[in-house]
């Protein structure tokens, strides 16, 4: 591959791992655990791998290790780091035993399931360090969830002779490692299953994963491009934009964002919800600063609408619920009618409540609400143009204000959607260290005889000699959740914590920031430079963690 100038200078960053891993590597067990909740029934399901201990490493004795193969997939939407993950971990495995080797296995799941794959070799290998994207295998969306798939994936591994199998993704592609990892564990095949934590959302976190990798990266990528936003948005005072961000569930991107760039508006899906607030609600919440704005001369600001908000406006959810269910069971049928024979089919087999709700949306919404849900059976919600939706509502709000002498200023709006621009973008040095050690954490919990776990660093607001290497059990991180019609295991989401420092960070400043002008310019994301600027935390971990 041709590579830029900044991709050759890039080419020599070296990742740190934290002390645990550098030298002879321990291992210290803490506890059994139990999922987070449903314990009774994921218990039930999960015989083999549920209960485990928490695991960290620390500074052992030098011993030897027996040459093994391993397998690894991304899995997933893209996030920067993922590349790094697995030069750890090739990095990791030939340390350990120079015969070591690296299979990936190309486009995701799919990979495994139909036998594509690739060795990775050093030379193969020093071409994607530090870099974005997942190109150098390929990442997709098959679910894995059946015995066929399993078997058809231990034919692969079982031929080339794998001992471990690595999965690096989202929530949903970590509960595919979790219900693989029993199963073969209950075949007693031989091979175990270990999760990376994966999604620039931010929404896989718990006590011992501080952060998804991506996040940082991704949210320093969008603050960039906010800012410049919010300086042009300041420099020809005529427009209010309207900022979508990634984010399919959670708001984290959109808070992380705020607390960066101070824009006039952030909504918080979450919060939304906790007020039970319709759509006309956060309308009303925009239009009213709109105007406030407009009567001190200000006829311009900065919207920021976290890509998942219409899920989590209560009726709309309730809504969204109801047609998971219809398309879940009825999907063949319905699939083959056309546009205005699926909105009658829909208007038919809606309960009054939900019918009601669907008649009031904006056609277009309601038709987005009614496509194909993605492998996992959730909304497309990017598909939805809310910043849109939002600011073609404002508008006739303000149309009516003015009527009523409510409103006296201008409005025009500009839409922009920040999704792909951060996905793929060079690690920044917290996700390149973070996603390196999470490589090297997985080998080892691989040749420790592991399964079942996802590699975990902690601590990683701190200096990187205190930094915490480990794995938690995947069965620890489960619930029970309503999906394509079934109530099935996953992995519980970390939403917005309303009772949270981050949250109650905006909370503090947002009246003064939707009055002011104040916004805050953070520029492009840096690699290379003073430690104040290129090495800090997100604001939000900073704000979760220290005090």
């Amino acid at each position: 591959m041709e590579k830029s100038v900044f991709q050759i200078a890039r080419d020599s960053y070296k990742p740190v791992l934290p002390k645990g891993l550098r030298t002879a590597v321990g291992l210290k067990e803490t506890g059994a655990t139990t999922s987070v909740g449903d314990q009774d029934e994921i218990k039930k399901m999960f015989p083999n791998t549920y209960g485990m201990p928490i695991v960290e490493f620390i500074e052992g004795i030098e011993g030897g290790h027996d040459p093994m193969n391993v397998g690894v997939i991304l899995s997933g939407g893209q996030a920067p780091g993922g590349h790094n993950v697995i030069t750890g971990l090739f990095d990791t495995l030939k340390k350990l035993n120079p015969h070591n080797r690296l299979f990936g296995f190309l486009l995701g799941p799919e990979g495994l399931v139909e036998h594509k794959y690739i060795e990775i070799t050093e030379t193969y290998v020093n071409d994607f360090r530090n870099t974005g994207g997942f190109d150098i295998i390929g990442s997709g969306r098959t679910k894995l969830e059946t015995e066929d798939q399993f078997e058809k994936g231990y034919e692969i591994l079982k031929y080339l002779g794998i001992k471990a199998l690595v999965i690096i993704g989202g929530d949903d592609s970590n509960t595919n490692a979790c219900v693989l990892a029993e199963y073969y564990k209950a075949k007693d095949y031989g091979v175990q299953v270990i999760g990376c934590p994966k999604t620039i959302d931010g929404d896989l976190k718990c006590e011992q994963i501080e952060t998804s990798f991506g996040f940082d990266t991704a949210t320093k990528v969008y603050s960039g491009l906010i800012g410049n936003i919010e300086r042009d948005c300041n420099s020809a005072r005529k427009y209010w934009h309207f900022v979508k961000l990634m984010g399919r569930s959670a708001s984290h991107i959109a808070l992380e964002c705020a607390l960066q760039c101070h824009p006039n508006i952030c909504l918080i899906s979450e919060e939304v919800q906790e007020k039970d607030m319709s759509l006309n609600d956060v309308v009303d919440q925009i239009c009213k600063v709109i105007a406030y704005r407009a009567d001190r001369g200000m006829n311009y600001g900065v919207v920021l609408v976290p890509e998942g908000l219409i899920e989590f406006i209560p009726a709309i959810g309730r809504l969204i619920d109801e047609l998971n269910d219809l398309l879940a069971f009825h999907g063949d049928e319905y699939k083959y009618l056309s546009t205005g024979e699926q909105r009658e089919y829909i208007l038919n087999h809606l309960s009054h409540k939900n019918k009601t709700t669907f008649e009031t949306l904006p056609s277009d919404v309601a038709r987005q609400l009614s496509l194909d849900r993605d492998p996992h059976g959730n909304v497309q919600v990017s598909l939805i143009e809310t910043e849109k939706l939002l600011s073609r509502m404002c508008t006739h709000r303000l149309a009516k204000w003015k009527k009523e002498g409510k409103f006296s200023g201008k409005f025009a709006s500009q839409h922009h959607f920040f999704g792909y621009e951060g996905r793929c973008a060079a690690p920044s040095n917290y996700d390149a260290n973070y996603c390196y050690a999470l490589g090297s954490s997985a080998a080892h919990l691989i040749a420790n005889g592991k399964t079942g776990y996802m590699a975990t660093v902690r601590n990683t607001y701190a200096p990187h000699d205190e930094w915490k290497a480990g794995g938690v059990p995947l069965t620890s991180l489960l619930n029970m959740e309503r999906r394509s019609g079934e109530m099935k295991p996953v992995i519980c989401k970390a939403l917005v914590d309303l009772n949270g420092r981050p949250f109650k960070e905006l909370v503090m400043h947002r009246d003064e920031w939707s009055k002011e002008t104040s916004f805050v310019y953070p520029g492009p994301i840096q690699y290379w430079g003073p430690s104040e600027v290129c090495d800090r935390t997100t604001i939000t971990l900073a704000l979760e963690r220290t005090e």
